[in-house]
């Protein structure tokens, strides 16, 4: 079964889907209890922006009950404290009760529906242990348990909510009205309703709503909504200009691209939200452990009020029925429930914010695991930009050689053929051309000026007789050779350059425990072994295709090895797919590419393949401390309440506040710097 299907089936078998706006299980009310997240078929359902501002509302509405409910609680604890003659009999008990609906009641709903399937859920727990408080008369405790287990779901409800709204803040606050051009004026428009091919202007300052294509020569923009870098980047006429980006100099015009929903920001968003729906081994652990030491303890204190009676000659049913009660209450997993889905999803947000886009917490989890590193060259370890190196003539007239093959490169889109044209700038463009004639797999011939040119690889000047010093073959670049009249003339190296952090990102993987760099290209052997030594990765091989690539990948993972494989090219979408990690540079990279990564690298900078490992580690470890945290606790709460020196009250810090502090714990990720 390939990683993808196992996701899906962990997804469907083994986890009740999580809200995005809470990290509790879909059966979970707390104070948003009506906000389901499953579909009518009971399968994950997104929410759309719509249904998360609801939510929002929603949990905001929840909070006045919740404050009357404390109110009450505080005056009927003082009052008893008074002593006062009035509030005894039914008047306390009418107090505490509507303490107790105001918090409990959605709970309390929730728990006997359960009961169609199973009672060993922690609304079952707590309406056992908060009814039985007040039955034993323990009035203050019962409102305190309910009460303060709500205050623990609005906690960890707004700490979701606050992640969501950092991570929209960050990369969604596109207008939602455009300018677009019809005839000689300005139409303003919704985004949503235009449609691809229009024509959109956008003014200096403005943030943009539909990607497309730049029609003004050149302008610059902010890309860190989308990479999270604030380094201006320069886009020249024809280039693509994505939704999200920031015009920073002039009026510009874009040709539309996308549709609204299928802009590349809006793909971000829908990667995020998704998110949340992947589960993680760790979370997966949890939810099983959950079902198996809920009913052992339920049953703990079945026996904790009965057995006692056979025992001890002086036994009190109240007494032993009290330490019963405790024992339900911290025997509820609301730490674990609450804290580690949250943590996973602080991870994610964490990520985001660095420009990494995690398609599920479960491949937080495996960026753990990763001892084995593969990554494609262009694009990824280089530039993907082609640049002329070296310019070497036998002619007198060096600027004129160049001038001469840009003018007839001109007429080629080859990236090689932009290159040199990039390099000559301008100056060509005095010069006439004809005559042009393109040369499959070999190159250009035609006439500049009035002299006859041959501009491409050896096989063009063997083609045509041309003599040259064989040596240059051996130059490791890709190399243009140039003849004029038949007569050899000089050559142009062209290569791409290396990513300015790519040294810096081997480094970073090696210290985090990335046992082998291994890089593999579909460019020439030689190009590809000079960059592997100058960044000293282990192994490299070049000249492949995409099955090459396949073959070497499943060799590694025969090995035992797990791997984690960097591309961004289409070829690259099967290689991907197979690795146990697959990492698309999602700036200049494939849309196949990046539909079949786990992980979306949107900087193009591949020191985020470490960053993303050093995220996921961080993630794991604070989700491991909550859980020792929450055990730790709830251990030493059950062994006291046992022997009866717990009140409920240390039985509402055991659940309730562990919680609280594994909420804390797990926020604290998005805080960090990476």
């Amino acid at each position: 079964m390939d990683k993808n299907a196992e996701t899906t089936k962990n997804i469907e078998e083994d986890f009740k889907p999580l809200e995005i706006t809470s990290p509790r299980t879909a059966e979970a009310p707390g104070p948003n209890v009506g906000a389901e997240c499953c579909s009518a078929d009971g399968k994950t359902k997104v929410k759309g922006a719509d249904e998360h501002a609801h939510a929002e509302e929603e949990a905001k509405a929840s909070y006045l009950p919740t404050a009357l409910s404390l109110a009450l609680l505080l005056g009927g604890i003082l009052l008893d404290y008074l002593d006062t003659p009035w509030f005894s009999g039914y008047v306390r008990l009418l107090s505490y009760g509507i303490a107790y609906v105001l918090v409990g009641w959605r709970v309390v709903w929730h728990a006997i529906k359960s009961l169609q399937s199973s009672f060993f859920n922690e609304f079952f727990l707590m309406t056992m242990a908060t009814l039985g408080a007040f039955y034993i008369g323990e009035y203050a405790e019962g409102v305190a348990v309910m009460l303060f287990y709500v205050i623990g779901e609005h906690f960890q409800e707004a700490a979701v909510l606050r992640s969501r709204r950092s991570i929209k803040a960050l990369i969604d606050n596109r207008p939602d009205e455009v300018g677009v051009v019809s005839g000689n004026s300005i139409v303003s428009r919704k985004a949503k309703e235009v449609q691809i091919g229009e024509v959109v202007q956008v003014k200096a300052g403005e943030k943009i709503a539909l990607d497309g294509e730049l029609l003004t020569e050149r302008a610059s923009f902010n890309t860190a909504a989308l990479t999270g870098e604030s380094k201006p980047d320069t886009k020249a006429k024809g280039e693509i200009v994505l939704a999200g980006m920031i015009n920073l100099d002039q009026v510009i015009e874009l040709k539309v691209t996308s549709a609204y929903e299928n802009s590349a920001l809006s793909k971000i968003l829908k990667l995020v939200e998704e998110a949340g729906s992947r589960k993680a081994k760790t979370q997966q652990f949890i939810t099983r452990f959950a079902k198996v030491y809920t009913p052992i303890v339920f049953f703990l204190a079945v026996g904790l009020t009965f057995i006692p009676y056979f025992v001890f000659e002086s036994y009190d049913f109240n007494e032993w029925l009290y330490r019963a009660l405790i024992f339900l209450v911290i025997s509820c997993p609301c730490a674990l429930v609450i804290s580690i889905p949250l943590g996973y999803f602080g991870g994610i947000g964490a990520a985001s914010r660095n420009g990494l886009l995690f398609k599920g917490s479960n491949f937080l989890d495996l960026m753990t695991q990763v001892n084995t590193v593969v990554m494609d060259k262009t694009g990824t370890l280089t530039e993907g930009v082609f640049q002329v190196q070296q310019i070497e003539t036998v002619l007198p007239d060096k600027a004129w050689f160049l001038s001469a093959v840009a003018a007839l490169e001109s007429k080629s889109t080859h990236p090689i053929a932009q290159a040199v044209v990039a390099e000559a700038g301008h100056s060509y463009q005095q010069l006439t051309v004809s005559n042009v004639e393109e040369i499959s797999g070999h190159g250009l011939k035609g006439t500049v000026d009035g002299k006859e040119l041959l501009v491409g690889n050896s096989r063009l000047l063997e083609k045509f007789k041309v003599s040259y010093d064989s040596s240059l073959n051996e130059i490791v670049e890709t190399i243009v050779l140039v003849a004029v009249d038949s007569v050899y003339a000089g050559y142009i190296t062209i290569a791409d350059k290396t990513k300015a952090d790519a040294p810096q990102a081997v480094k970073r993987m090696r210290e985090l425990g990335v046992k082998k760099l291994v890089m593999l290209s579909g460019d020439k052997d030689s190009i590809v072994q000079k960059v592997a030594k100058e960044l000293q990765l282990d192994e490299a091989y070049g000249g492949l295709l995409p099955q090459d690539k396949v073959a070497h990948v499943e060799k590694l993972k025969a090995e035992g090895r797990m791997v984690a494989f960097v591309g961004d090219g289409i070829n690259d979408a099967p290689v991907i797919t197979l690795a146990d990690v697959g990492m698309a540079m999602g700036g200049l990279g494939s849309d196949a590419a990046i539909e079949t990564a786990d992980v979306v690298i949107q900087t193009d900078h591949p020191s985020r393949i470490a960053t993303a490992i050093e995220i996921g580690k961080k993630t794991k470890q604070i989700v491991w401390q909550n859980i020792a945290l929450a055990f730790g606790v709830k251990a030493i709460v059950l062994i006291l309440g046992a022997g009866g020196l717990a009140t409920m009250w240390e039985a509402v810090f055991a659940d309730v506040g562990v919680a609280f502090l594994a909420i804390l714990n797990a926020v604290r990720i998005q805080r960090m710097r990476f």
